[in-house]
């Protein structure tokens, strides 16, 4: 692989079965990777029935996750999974749960392996009309001299990591370059009708809109006042830790969903990014993101769950809900609760993948086996 792909180091299966014996036994035989229970766990009840699938998610020996960042689907129901990791940044799954691919970065550019591992964030997949994309957002890094100078982009590439357009903190602009100031991008989102909207959820607060093209329409938010409300309360269009975001075609009009996490609170928007409405709860604690599926939009939350709503906002189910359990009992077992929900995706069969803010990442599947 070159320069013009975000990971240049990719590894394959022949690649990981010449890793050891170790390595080859645990992908060919992942039921034996992991101690399993002696009862299924489940999550959920009813039609939002989940089961742990304890063998999903294995990776050589050699490799770990890090902090979980993104995760996502594409039309193959391949699963690709970014974490703070350097070995590997990203982790491809194919739709029969074995590891296709690792990819990593070269550590060329100014980057280090710690740097690499601070600026990993969100990865969204996206079917457009000149095919299938994947949208990775970039957070600040500091640079050899220790200075932020490193991460604040977005990129755009297809399914190989292949980059087909860079914006953000970008030296020069061309035909697939261009700069826009962020200081902390979190999430992406694109619109039916190709406009691609971005948070800085760890940084400016601002939303902002581009056309297909990158071409900037529209940005609001910021930070409200010193002085006003906070929490669900806090005045709309402004917003604390604009996490993520995702454009709803739940209802005939697509709407913007965006994750207000540090107000506990989803703000709605229309497509010109006018407010609509605030949605808030006790099944919103801090949530971090949104994946739409079969007329549902389900939302990892940090605050312990992962939430389930219906087209008018109603939570159908909230999954796993560990609040209240200690961090160190989760890795001991508690294999039925989340701590920290990052991110999630769901594929084609319903069956749902979620992966936590901790250091060791927490990557599983669940097999929808509703009752």
């Amino acid at each position: 692989m070159n320069s013009d792909y975000l990971f240049p180091a990719r590894l394959v299966r022949r690649d990981f079965l010449k890793m050891g014996a170790a390595s080859a036994a645990a992908l060919a035989f992942p039921s034996f990777a992991r101690a399993q229970s002696s009862a299924p766990v489940k999550i959920g009840e009813g039609k939002w029935t989940y089961t742990l699938d304890e063998s999903w998610g294995v990776l050589p020996e050699g490799m770990s996750w890090g902090f979980g960042c993104g995760i996502v689907v594409d039309s193959k129901d391949r699963v690709y999974v970014t974490s703070r990791s350097t070995s590997p940044c990203v982790d491809i799954f194919g739709a029969d749960g074995k590891l296709e691919e690792t990819w990593s970065k070269d550590f060329g550019n100014g980057y280090g392996p710690e740097q690499v591992k601070a600026t990993a964030h969100c990865v969204y997949w996206s079917k457009e009309s000149g095919g299938e994309f994947l949208y990775f957002t970039e957070n600040v890094a500091k640079d050899a001299a220790g200075q932020p100078n490193l991460g604040k982009r977005v990129y755009k590439t297809d399914l190989k990591g292949k980059v087909l357009y860079t914006i953000g903190n970008v030296e020069k602009e061309d035909s697939t370059h261009q700069k826009f100031t962020w200081t902390n991008p979190t999430d992406v989102a694109v619109a039916p009708n190709g406009d691609i909207y971005v948070v800085d959820g760890y940084g400016s607060q601002i939303v902002s809109r581009f056309d297909k093209n990158f071409k900037h329409l529209k940005t609001i938010g910021g930070r409200a006042p010193a002085d006003a409300p906070k929490g669900k309360d806090a005045p709309h269009g402004t917003f604390n830790t604009c996490h993520g975001v995702w454009v709803s075609t739940l209802k005939a009009t697509p709407e913007i969903y965006i994750a207000d996490r540090a107000n506990g609170r989803y703000e709605v928007f229309d497509l010109d990014l006018n407010y609509q409405r605030t949605i808030a709860g006790d099944f919103v604690r801090n949530p971090c993101c949104f994946y739409q599926h079969n007329g549902h939009i389900y939302v990892p939350d940090l605050g312990s769950l992962v939430a389930i709503i219906d087209k008018d906002d109603n939570c159908v189910a909230r999954l796993g809900d560990g609040k209240g359990v200690k961090k160190e009992e989760f890795q001991a077992g508690q294999k039925d609760k989340f701590t920290t929900p990052h991110a999630l995706t769901v594929d084609s069969k319903g069956n749902l993948y979620v992966l936590e803010w901790l250091p060791y990442g927490r990557v599983r599947k669940f097999t929808h086996t509703p009752a």
